[in-house]
């Protein structure tokens, strides 16, 4: 915190005096390996106390018994059988085929989309053919989804409508 000290210019013919750094200003030199805390800091700290003890919920235990009865006595697991229903349940669901036909569509565009980006960088005829091969696999699958849905709504106008005989028609 001391000022600095004036720099006179001594006279040409002496060479000016070395100016001494006080000590403050020599660099710091770090410990060549980190300093450890002692104990009583680390005791202070949270370090060592234990969480409160909080009890997970509990099983059922005459539940769990049946359980095991029933895999002993038939050899299979009763939750295992409602899963896999469920599961069958939703993939029935999901593969419903008015979505399968929209799904198709939307294929089907994007691969339109495809072929013009690749008509307009100039690769169109590298892709022509594949692409081409899908959509019409594509449309195949439409034809066939087309084809089962209109069955189905014949007979259920058959159904709904009975052609037949002449008193139904005279009623």
């Amino acid at each position: 915190g001391d000022a600095l000290p004036l720099q006179r210019f001594p006279p040409s013919s002496q060479e000016p005096a070395p100016v001494s750094y006080p000590a403050a200003y020599k660099p710091c030199k770090l410990p060549a390996r980190p300093l450890l805390r002692p104990a009583k800091v680390c005791q202070a700290g949270d370090a060592y106390t234990r969480e409160k003890f909080q009890p997970q919920p509990t099983r059922d235990l005459e539940k769990e018994k049946r359980r095991l009865q029933s895999i002993l006595a038939t050899g299979k697991d009763e939750a295992e059988e409602e899963v896999e229903q469920v599961f069958v349940q939703k993939k029935e669901e999901e593969t419903a085929e008015p979505d399968r036909f929209e799904e198709l569509m939307n294929e089907i565009e994007e691969r339109r989309e495809f072929l013009a980006e690749m008509e307009a960088l100039g690769q169109g005829k590298k892709y022509q053919g594949i692409v081409l091969t899908e959509i019409s696999q594509k449309l195949h699958e439409m034809e066939i989804i087309d084809k089962k849905r209109s069955e189905e709504m014949r007979n259920i106008m058959t159904k709904a409508f009975p052609v037949g005989s002449k008193s139904n028609l005279q009623d």
